[in-house]
């Protein structure tokens, strides 16, 4: 990026180490954006100035001294849902990127990562409004592909999974019957069409298999 394309950006990088978040800006100057940088060492200070800042992109760190990223990114969307957001973590890919993305990041990008590669993620978060790295995007594609095999309760229907929910909470057929205004057999039918979509045979299971897929 020249100077004529130069683009007035405010950043926010937010990470307990100042090396870090000093690296960072001279990549950030280095592709040629004008506009603010801010400091940030805790979540609590990111928070801070988020409230009274006008930011464009925050690249941020997973894990400070007063907490985790993941409980402030649904805040950030709620108070500037225009932010884009790039985790930029010591943190193993593979096992928690998908995580922070789905908590509302834009990107997540190892510290791992080359020079160029920080710079295109960068801009990438910029032009497109997200970055998924080829590994991020493999994770995403399995968890997806993984969830739809696994998942069980798939296979309800929207009544027999309201219903499930019904029996899992500890109701039995006449208080679901009367709850839902329908005859007490309908419940008995539809459980028994619930347990045999999920091969099941006693509310314990049922149970189990509620507390591990939904």
């Amino acid at each position: 990026m020249n100077n004529s394309d130069s683009e007035k950006i405010n950043f926010l990088l937010a990470d307990d180490h100042s090396l870090i978040r000093q690296g960072v800006e001279f990549l950030i100057e280095e592709i040629g954006f004008e506009g603010e940088i801010f400091h940030a060492s805790t979540l609590h200070k990111t928070l801070e100035i988020i409230e009274v800042q006008h930011l464009d992109i925050i690249i941020m760190d997973a894990l400070f001294p007063d907490g985790n990223s993941l409980t402030l990114i649904p805040e950030i969307r709620t108070l500037k849902p225009e932010i884009k957001i790039l985790i930029f973590s010591g943190l193993d890919e593979n096992t928690h990127a998908v995580k922070y993305i789905r908590a509302g990041a834009n990107g997540f990008l190892t510290k791992l990562s080359e020079e160029e590669e920080i710079k295109e993620a960068i801009l990438k978060i910029h032009t497109t409004g997200k970055y998924i790295s080829g590994i991020t995007q493999d994770v995403l594609i399995n968890s997806m592909k993984k969830h739809n095999l696994i998942n069980p309760l798939l296979k309800l229907t929207k009544r027999e999974f309201e219903i499930a929910e019904m029996y899992a909470k500890g109701q039995g057929n006449l208080e679901i019957a009367n709850n839902l205004d329908v005859k007490q057999n309908t419940i008995s039918t539809i459980k028994k069409r619930i347990f045999d979509k999920l091969n099941i045979e006693n509310f314990v299971e049922l149970v189990e298999i509620m507390n591990n897929y939904h």
